[in-house]
C-alpha cells in the first residue's frame, strides 16, 4: 500500500485545481492593499521589472513554440498522456512555470511597493514548488523509471544551457501555435502592468493625471480588442496551431 501524499503534494493538487481563480484574487489584493511606487524616483527599477516580465514571456514563446505541453491537467486535476521531454523541456524540467514566476516577479518590481515584491515573490516561488511536487508525484507514478531517469539528467528549476543551441537548430518554431496558446497569458501581463500604470499615475496625483488615465484606459481597450479578437479568429478556425 502506498503512502498518502505529503501536505505539500496535497496543497499542490488543490492550487492545482484552484489557481485560475486563486492567483489574480491574491494579486488583486497585494495590489490594492500596498501603496505602489513612484515615478521619477524608482523609474530605473520599474524598467528592471518590465524586462523581467518581458524575459519571461520570451521564454514561455520559445518552450511553446517548440514544443507544447499541455499544463491544464484534465477535470483541473494533475494529468499527463506523455511525458514530454524535447525542446526546451530537455533543458528545464519546468521552463513555462520558470516564465511564469519571472512574469510575476517583473510585476511586483514594477509596482515598486517592498511589500508586494517579498510577500508576493514569496507566496508564489511556494505556490509553484507545491504544484510542481503535484506534478512530480503524479508523474513519478505514471511514467516510473522513465521520469526518473529524465528528473536525474534534467534540473527542475535552473535551463542548462549546454545544447541548448543545438536544440534550436533542431525545431521549426511554430509561431500559430504560440499566439493560439500564449494569448490569453500575455493580454492578462500586459492589463495587469496597464493596472499599475493607473494606480501609480492616480496615486502621483497632479496636473494632467485624467489625461494619462485616458491612455492608459486607451491602451487597455486596445489590449482587450486584440485579445477578444484572437479569439474570434482561433474559434473560426483562422488561427490554427498547426501553422509555423
Amino acid at each position: 500500500m502506498s503512502a498518502p501524499p505529503s501536505m505539500l503534494i496535497r496543497y499542490g493538487n488543490f492550487l492545482f485545481r484552484w489557481r485560475n481563480t486563486l492567483f489574480p484574487v491574491l494579486m488583486l489584493a497585494l495590489f490594492v492593499a500596498f501603496r505602489p511606487g513612484f515615478p521619477g524616483v524608482d523609474r530605473w527599477v520599474a524598467l528592471a521589472g518590465l524586462l523581467i516580465v518581458f524575459g519571461g514571456a520570451a521564454l514561455r514563446w520559445t518552450v511553446v513554440g517548440m514544443e507544447y505541453i499541455k499544463r491544464g491537467g484534465l477535470q483541473k486535476k494533475v494529468y499527463a498522456d506523455t511525458l514530454v521531454t524535447g525542446g526546451m523541456f530537455s533543458h528545464c524540467r519546468n521552463p513555462l512555470y520558470v516564465g511564469n514566476l519571472m512574469i510575476l516577479l517583473g510585476t511586483f518590481i514594477f509596482h515598486g511597493s517592498p511589500w508586494v515584491i517579498a510577500i508576493g515573490t514569496v507566496y508564489f516561488v511556494h505556490a509553484y514548488i507545491a504544484i510542481v511536487a503535484a506534478e512530480e508525484n503524479f508523474l513519478r507514478g505514471k511514467f516510473g523509471a522513465q521520469f526518473d531517469e529524465y528528473v536525474a539528467s534534467t534540473p527542475r528549476w535552473g535551463i542548462r544551457l549546454a545544447g541548448l543551441g543545438k536544440t534550436l537548430e533542431g525545431y521549426r518554431f511554430n509561431w500559430g501555435r504560440v499566439v493560439v496558446k500564449e494569448y490569453t497569458t500575455d493580454a492578462t501581463a500586459a492589463l495587469t502592468v496597464l493596472a499599475v500604470v493607473a494606480w501609480r499615475v492616480w496615486s502621483a496625483g497632479g496636473a494632467g493625471v485624467k489625461d494619462q488615465m485616458l491612455m492608459v484606459g486607451g491602451a487597455a481597450v486596445a489590449v482587450a480588442v486584440l485579445t477578444l479578437l484572437i479569439r474570434v479568429m482561433k474559434k473560426a478556425g483562422v488561427l490554427k496551431e498547426a501553422e509555423g
